[in-house]
């Protein structure tokens, strides 16, 4: 009944709107200073990251910024 029509509503763009809604502009600043100033990245390779890769590489920093606090608190 409905195969062979489109139904895209919104595309790409509302996808990564919908997914990322809980980031606010002023945390990306802060976000992307912190990984220019401490972790060498450059803001051209920052823009050109798919909009989840950065939330992927972010999860990663925390990640081994807890466990690398965890393993100095042990020392």
């Amino acid at each position: 009944m409905y195969e062979g029509r489109n139904y895209i509503i919104g595309g790409p763009t509302k996808f990564f709107r919908v997914c990322l809604s809980h980031d606010s502009l002023v945390n990306l600043y802060y976000t992307n200073f912190a990984f220019m100033q401490h972790h060498k990245y450059s803001l051209t390779e920052l823009e050109n990251m798919i909009p989840f890769e950065r939330e992927i590489y972010l999860q990663m920093l925390i990640q081994y910024l807890k466990d690398e606090e965890e393993r100095l608190s042990k020392q």
